[in-house]
């Protein structure tokens, strides 16, 4: 019976995969699953499987060929995996069956899938496959293609079986190799006589573990050389290149198989012809593999044809070796490296020879020619390095031509060979000095290719690569290969000085300190000088990040080297620091300044500390030698010179001094500033010891021939920049300037007037026929300005004292400053002119120079010397100044963007303008000196451009700062300038600019303290008000557009304080000033002056008796006529000040203005609800509108609102958005609540009236506007919580959706239970009459509103349950759908509210819940859907014997929905049969049978489509648990089912299924019937879960409760199911049919 059902079963998964309607897409897939079936079934009864394979495939003689191919392979499957329990008459029956298979057809491929099985069986049963086999070898005639790769097959397969019957195979097969006509089948023979040929050698190498030691390989050699004579002189001709290479790869074995003689007579004509191959094949792997096995064969033999066939056989391996490699062929790789091996094999007899041809092509050819000699060179290197030693000389006398090769393929090439040369000793060799230059040089590359150089191949190497691996292989031979380090250390150490050599210059250093660590090499000999070196380290170290952190790498080396013994003291301790710094700091924040200045202390130290003195003047000659060798590296030439001037500085001899400097005059490089910049450092270091030999040698310079200026007439019209060259006179100037800031003050004074200032102001203005003629070149003008600032810095520097700032003593001087002393300067007024001349000249775009910040500089430090500039000067300097920098663009503006360093130049000219203002302050310390200031500086500060006011305010700040840092009022006077500079500064304090705002603050508040210390009080003195003013700053800092009401706020507090602290005088010129104010570009400085003048009418308006008409007049033309709304409500504000002392106006010629259609018609309502006193006749007015009037009209078009309600919510909104009107507003809260909940149902999906037209039909919407008149009421009412509530969850706009409006009224009256719950009665009690209402739109919201209620408990406490239990409870015949369904909801929805009160009411809430499900007139279930989903919440506050009565009619009604095609009814009826569950525990038979028939739908529906209803199924599963009495299943279905987990489906139905048929095998029939109904189910997913649920099933049950099962129909089932559109339901199937051998 057992074997019946297997056989049944294995011949439907048979016939499922012969299914000739399977589409070619799918059939793959569900034929791999039905092969895997039929494995599992053989896997259990591999006999019987192997028996009805057998009988179907006789059966069935046209079956599709890929079917049969995976019967086949299954078959073979079984056999592999149950070989050893296989018996022999099965085994004898499957070697029938394939040998059948096999001679079925003559199809190679189908012969092949028949050999594969007898090949698994020779593995056990070698006797009968062969023997079968050779049934197909008639004699004399070749047999089919089949049985001979089978054969070979199975040769390599069982090689110790095999190879003693090979000789009798051999003997027949071989003869009939001439018989074989097709090409298939000479390519099926040449397979058969590699494998056999491998399997000899394999069995040969293992015969000492062989059964029959005796086998020797001599003994195939007649027929294999019989073979191989065929095979090389008839089949390696053949046309077809399939039989050529089959043949090839058959001969590489067969090579050392066949004697001696044999293989040396074939050799001359198959190396030949093997080689041709190459040419007609494009995978040249093979060919390579056989070709390297003859060539092993024949040097093994000592073949003496191969050495005449030499050189062509190595011009074709080479050309195979340089191929590019295609990509698409996978053994290209592995044909590279057969290659290699063939070069091997033929370096052992032929060394001489093979180098001797290989080494002329490294000169010659492609680029991929000399890459691939290079390659094999260093591989004969490495693999044949004994044949390599004799022929040193010759290599390398080779590779000096390679070295000149550009290619970067080439290169990298040559590295690796140099790192295997060093290796092998070759470096050590005379001429190998060559390599190593190209070493290092290749360590120098350009890490980018030079421009203009396309990339020939963009995966070839680049300069990177090829300077990476050169870089690593340097340092691999300085440290791996120790017997270099006599040869490394002479050839590296000069390379440090050569200045091509600079990007290598951190390997070299790294190498040659290792080599110095290691080695200690002598230092004599012919190596650079100790000066040399130290110049270059200390150079290099300069600049610490350049190439890749050459810094540290040099200081080490410097330390390693010893220069002195000196020195090695003091640099064991200094260097380490420096290192240290170094390691402490990245590029980005190691100051560069800072670190030079570091290195020249360091050498001025090791100068200082040297006895012999004489040791510095080669040292300068050697740094005057690298000078020129740094052309081209601007940075570290300038440290250079800086150097230069420090050893300078310490050179003994004066005479050499002049004569060092005189070169350098002589060799700079003037048109290049960084060269000037340099040699002027020079000259200002050296002249601190040595100040009178530099100025000598400038004034020789100033007079030679390259300082000399033309003087003829034309000149004047010249550029000069043109006509003769400006950058040597530019470097004079920076030259003087530097000398007169580094010179010892005390040697300065006599000195500068005669021979710097003289002389800068005749390089400056020169004369030519006695006209001024200024100079052009932005270079000298640079320097002018520079050295300028530098000698007035100098002189400041020089005097004694600061000026003290004492306004009794203005102008004041400074002490000792006075004319003719140190701070005078005679020359004062010409060179503040030629400043000024400078500043007008340059453009008004972002600074590209320094020119402006230098002049500035300049400015600044001549202000401060004797004697003073008079007024005009002042003033023209003034302007000159604040026009240079303040109306520059910003730097990230415009092309600006693209303009490196432009920011720091803008910072830098700022800083220096504010010098400068500071300085001119100083002078004049006055209220007039510093309103001078402020008149030049009060356009900027109100300029319309927000940088220039930024700027500007930033500036006046640090002035008023300054002036009253340094005020001193030794009597109490009037401050005249203050109600200006407020009505200038105040405003600002509401720019768009944080920045501004924050320092208009600090100016105001700098004023008023002037004010005080004008007043009296001292500079310090503490007061209230002003630390007030602190405070604001917070507020208008926090970010770039701060609310307006912080602002308006910050400007009242603010006029408030000025209110307080102005003189009674000086108000009405502030106010008139500020109103004048409101004009300003900025507006919202426009708004602020605005609130400020409020402010102050608020604070001090009883002064302005006379000054209130003009007030009003204006005030009230703003009202009207401006445009700025922030504007109109701080005019409104200031009437209704000045109106709040005029009591007899009356606001009810307001009331009559009409609807509030309009911009001022709102202005007006909020003005009357601005006043408490009218507020709640209005209020009274509106509700009695909205209360007596229709929402709505009827028209065909649809229902359109009427105009008296619609303008009273309008009105009631402008109304409430009056903070005053609150108070009103909490008092007839409910009423108005109500009015407007009811306003809200009657206005959505009504259309405007007809009266308005275009923008207002559309702004007055009557939906939105009830919504925004609800929100405004309820904010106003102090219950902006519920608004925000309310609009997290979207219910406003909920609201305003006719399909959704109840949505948005239950989200309202849930806020209003949670936040303002004892509002509630009222407004209950005034709703619960509207449910009886004509109106159903009243109806649906009222009823919404009161269903949401009973959701909170708030509604029991303030007892209004019963109300509105039965008000809804009546609603259950309500016309209306929906009406109907809320009901339904309010009444589920006490069991969240008032859960205490379920028991209660429980009858009369379960039949309300029934009635809805029951009810006729719901088409879509909605009823009852709302139905399920209240009892779910009921029902978990009942207890059994409330529910007992209809337990099983609730059960029964809603098992149809299930399966329902709505989500949402699924959903809701499960969780409700999960909730009915807890009452069916107490007794089991009650509600057992009602999970049990649900159970299957359920596990099935964890994979619903919908994640809604798999929630539901994992809940109801958790719950119907307990019910199943089974332990292991409760648990399953508490831990995996949990929400939050996710669910591995078929390892949780396969438990499920394990159990059960543990617990209740008896279930089996009933679960198996349930899911063939699933077979059919709409949804994809339940049919694939319901098929692999019968498999699990199955896996799990018993033998004897298997009987149960109605096989016959299960099989139908799936075999139908086998036909189902979609491939994972039939893959399931097909999973399913191989597990039904459990219960066969």
């Amino acid at each position: 019976m057992v074997e019946s059902r297997v056989r049944r079963l294995a011949l439907a998964l048979l016939e499922a995969g012969a299914d000739p309607s399977l589409c070619p897409p799918e059939a793959a897939a569900l034929r791999l699953q039905l092969r895997s079936a039929l494995a599992a079934l053989g896997d259990a009864e591999p006999e019987e499987l192997l028996g009805s394979v057998a009988q179907f495939l006789q059966q069935r003689q046209e079956l599709p060929w890929p079917w049969r191919e995976q019967v086949l392979a299954a078959v073979a499957a079984v056999i592999r995996s149950r070989l050893p329990e296989l018996g022999a008459g099965a085994a004898s029956a499957a070697v029938a069956l394939a040998a059948q298979e096999m001679g079925r057809s003559k199809d190679p491929e189908r012969q092949e899938a028949a050999g594969a099985v007898l090949v698994e069986l020779g593995r056990r049963f070698l006797g009968p496959v062969l023997e079968e086999l050779l049934r197909k070898f008639p004699p004399g005639i070749l047999p089919p293609p089949g049985p001979i790769r089978t054969l070979a097959d199975l040769a390599a397969a069982n090689v110790f079986g095999m190879v003693p019957f090979l000789s009798s195979i051999l003997a027949t097969l071989v003869p009939l190799l001439g018989t074989a006509r097709t090409d298939s089948m000479k390519c099926t023979l040449c397979y058969a006589l590699q494998r056999f040929g491998e399997s000899i050698q394999e069995y040969v190498a293992g015969r000492a573990e062989a059964p029959d030691p005796t086998v020797r390989s001599d003994a195939f050699g007649l027929e294999l050389g019989a073979a191989f004579d065929i095979l090389s002189h008839g089949w390696m001709q053949a046309r077809d290149g399939k039989v050529r290479l089959a043949a090839l790869e058959a001969l590489g074995p067969l090579s050392s198989l066949i004697p001696g003689e044999q293989l040396e007579e074939q050799l001359p004509k198959l190396l030949p012809t093997v080689l041709g191959l190459y040419r007609k094949h494009p995978e040249p792997f093979p060919i390579s593999k056989s070709l390297c096995q003859l060539l092993e064969a024949s040097v093994a033999l000592g073949s003496r044809s191969l050495e005449a066939q030499l050189e062509p056989l190595l011009a074709a391996l080479l050309a195979q070796l340089v191929a590019p490699a295609d990509p698409n062929v996978p053994t290209s790789s592995k044909n590279q490296a057969e290659l290699l091996r063939c070069f091997s094999v033929l370096a052992a007899p032929f060394p001489a020879r093979l180098l001797a041809w290989l080494l002329p092509r490294l000169e010659s050819g492609s680029e991929r020619h000399r890459h691939g000699a290079l390659r094999l060179l260093r591989h004969l290197l490495n693999s044949a390095p004994s044949q390599m030693e004799m022929q040193k000389v010759s290599i390398l006398s080779a590779l000096k031509v390679p070295l000149q090769d550009p290619s970067n393929k080439v290169k990298c090439a040559l590295v690796q060979l140099i790192s295997a040369l060093a290796h092998h000793g070759f470096l050590e060799q005379p001429g190998a000095e060559a390599l190593l230059e190209f070493l290092v040089e290749q360590c120098a590359l350009p890490a980018e290719p030079p421009a203009g150089i396309p990339e020939e191949n963009p995966e070839d190497p680049t300069s990177a690569d090829v300077r990476s691996v050169s870089v690593s292989t340097l340092l691999l031979l300085s440290s791996t290969v120790p017997r270099l380090g006599h040869v490394l250390w002479p050839f590296l150490l000069p390379l440090l000085l050569r200045p091509r050599l600079r990007p290598a210059l951190v390997p070299l250093c790294r190498s040659l300190a290792g080599l110095a660590q290691r080695h200690r090499p002598d230092q004599h000999g012919n190596l650079p000088s100790p000066q040399a070196l130290t110049v270059r380290l200390l150079a290099v170290s300069s600049q610490p990040w350049s190439c890749g952190g050459r810094g540290a790498p040099a200081l080490r080396l410097l330390r390693e080297l010893r220069i002195l013994p000196e020195l090695e003291k003091s640099w064991d301790a200094e260097i380490p620091k420096l290192l240290r710094l170094l390691e402490e700091n990245t590029e980005d924040s190691l100051d560069q300044q800072e670190w030079e200045e570091k290195l020249l202390q360091f050498l001025r130290e090791s100068l200082s500390s040297i006895p012999d003195k004489s040791w510095i003047c080669p040292l300068v000659s050697e740094t005057f030698r690298q000078l020129r060798d740094a052309d081209g590296f601007p940075a570290e030439k300038n440290f250079l010179y800086r150097y230069m001037g420090t050893a300078l500085g310490l050179c003994p001899g004066k005479e050499q001094v002049r004569k060092q400097l005189q070169e350098l005059l002589e060799n700079a490089r003037y048109q290049e500033e960084t060269e000037r910049e340099g040699l002027a450092s020079c000259f200002g270091i050296c002249a601190r010891n040595h100040l009178e030999e530099t100025l000598e040698k400038l004034e020789e310079f100033e007079k030679s021939d390259v300082c000399r200026k033309s003087q003829g007439l034309f000149s004047i019209f010249k550029d000069r920049s043109d006509s003769e060259p400006e950058q040597p006179r530019a470097a004079l100037v920076l030259c003087l300037g530097r000398v007169a800031a580094a010179a010892p003050p005390e040697l300065l004074r006599s000195r500068l007037e005669p021979r710097i200032l003289g002389c800068l102001l005749q390089l400056g203005r020169s004369k030519v026929l006695g006209i001024k003629v200024e100079t052009k070149d932005p270079a000298l003008k640079l320097s002018l300005a520079r050295s300028i600032s530098m000698v007035g810095r100098a002189l400041a520097q020089g005097g004694s004292g600061n000026f003290p700032g004492n306004f009794g003593n203005y102008p004041g001087n400074y002490p000792g400053n006075g004319p003719g002393g140190s701070g005078s300067v005679a020359h004062k007024a010409e060179l503040v002119a030629l400043m000024v001349e400078f500043l007008r000249a340059e453009p008004p775009e972002a600074p590209r120079t320094r020119l402006r910040q230098h002049a500035l500089s300049a400015c600044a430090h001549l202000v401060a010397l004797e004697p003073a500039l008079s007024d005009s000067e002042r003033s023209e300097l003034l302007d000159a100044a604040l026009g240079s920098v303040l109306p520059l663009p910003p730097p990230e503006s415009g092309k600006n963007r693209e303009q490196p360093g432009a920011q720091e130049l803008l910072q830098e000219a700022l800083a220096a303008l504010t010098e400068l203002l500071q300085g001119i302050l100083r002078s004049r310390l006055s209220p007039s000196g510093l309103q001078e200031i402020f008149a030049h500086l009060g356009p900027w500060i109100r300029s319309p451009r927000e940088p220039e006011r930024e700027r500007g305010l930033g500036i006046g700040k640090s002035l008023l700062e300054f002036f009253l840092e340094n005020l001193d009022v030794r009597a109490v006077t009037p401050f005249p300038a203050l109600p200006a500079l407020l009505a200038l500064l105040a405003p600002r304090c509401s720019d768009g600019i944080p920045e501004i705002r924050s320092r208009s603050l600090d100016c105001v508040r700098a004023l008023l303290r002037i004010q005080l210390c004008f007043q009296g009080f001292s500079r310090d003195h503490r007061d209230e008000l002003l630390e007030e003013l602190q405070e604001l700053k917070a507020g208008l800092e926090n970010s770039q557009f701060p609310d307006f009401s912080v602002l308006f706020q910050t400007c009242s507090r603010l006029g408030a304080v000025l209110g307080r602290r102005i003189p009674p005088e000086q108000l009405p010129g502030l106010l008139l000033a500020l109103l004048e104010a409101w004009t300003d570009p900025e507006r919202n400085c426009s708004r602020a002056a605005a609130a400020i003048g409020n402010a102050l009418i608020r604070e001090r308006g009883e002064i302005l008796h006379e000054q209130v008409p003009e007030l009003l007049q204006a005030l009230h033309a703003r009202v009207a006529l401006h445009a700025e709304p922030q504007l109109q409500r701080a005019a409104q504000r200031a009437v209704q000040l000045l109106a709040l002392r005029l009591p007899r106006r009356t606001v009810g010629c307001l009331l009559a203005r009409g609807l509030p259609l309009d911009s001022p018609g709102c202005c007006l309502w909020r003005a009357l609800g601005s006043e408490p006193a009218l507020t709640p006749l209005v209020l009274e007015q509106l509700l009695e509108r909205l209360s007596r009037e229709i929402p709505f009209q009827e028209s065909p078009a649809g229902r359109v609102a009427t105009t008296l309600p619609l303008a009273a919510t309008r009105a009631l909104a402008e109304l409430a958005a009056a903070p005053e009107a609150a108070a009103a507003l909490q008092e007839r809260f409910p009423e108005l609540f109500q009015v407007l909940l009811l306003r809200l149902g009657g206005s959505v999906g009504i259309r405007p009236p007809k009266s308005l037209r275009g923008r207002d039909r559309n702004q007055l919407q009557p939906g939105s506007c009830a919504v925004q008149t609800m929100k405004a009421v309820l904010a106003r009412a102090g219950n902006d919580d519920v608004v925000r509530d309310v609009g997290s969850a979207g219910g406003w706009e909920l609201m305003e959706i006719p399909e959704r409006h109840h949505d948005g009224i239950a989200l309202l009256a849930g806020a209003m239970a949670r936040l303002c719950g004892p509002r509630l009665p009222p407004i209950v009690r005034s709703l619960i009459p509207v449910l009886g209402s004509a109106l159903e739109c009243q109806r649906v919201t009222s009823s919404a509103f009161l269903a949401e209620l009973l959701s909170h408990k708030v509604v029991n406490d303030l007892v209004l349950l019963e109300p509105i239990l039965e008000a809804l409870t009546a609603l259950e015949k309500d016309s209306c759908l929906l009406v109907r369904v809320l009901a339904l909801r309010g009444l589920g929805n006490v069991a969240s509210g008032s859960p205490e009160k379920i028991r209660r009411h429980g009858a009369q809430l379960l039949a309300s819940m029934l009635q809805g499900m029951d009810d006729k007139d719901d088409p879509n279930n909605l009823l009852a859907l709302e139905a399920m989903s209240s009892l779910s919440k009921i029902l978990d506050h009942l207890e059994e014997r409330d529910v007992q009565s209809m337990l099983l009619h609730i059960a029964i009604r809603i098992r149809p929905f299930f399966d329902s095609e709505h989500a949402a009814l699924r959903h809701s009826s499960i969780v409700l049969f999960g909730n009915l569950s807890h009452f069916g525990r107490a007794d089991s038979e009650v509600f057992s049978e009602q999970i049990l028939n649900g159970l299957v739908t359920l596990l099935l529906h964890l994979q619903d489509p919908q994640p809604d209803v798999v929630k539901a199924c994992k809940f109801a599963l958790r719950m119907c648990g307990p019910s199943l009495g089974c332990e292991e299943l409760r648990e399953m279905f508490g831990n995996h089912l949990r929400e939050e987990r996710g669910l591995h489906y078929g390892e949780f139905l396969n438990d499920v299924c394990k159990f059960l048929m543990r617990s209740r095998p008896a279930l089996l029939g009933r679960l198996i019937s349930t899911n063939l109904f699933y077979f059919k189910s709409p949804w994809r997913e339940l049919r694939a879960a319901a098929a692999m649920s019968v498999g699990f099933l199955v896996l799990h049950v018993d033998e004897e409760q298997g009987q149960q099962v109605d096989l016959d129909q299960l099989i139908s089932a799936l075999q139908l199911l086998l036909k189902d559109p979609a491939p994972d339901v039939r893959i399931k199937a097909a999973e399913t049919l191989g597990r039904l051998v459990r219960i066969l």
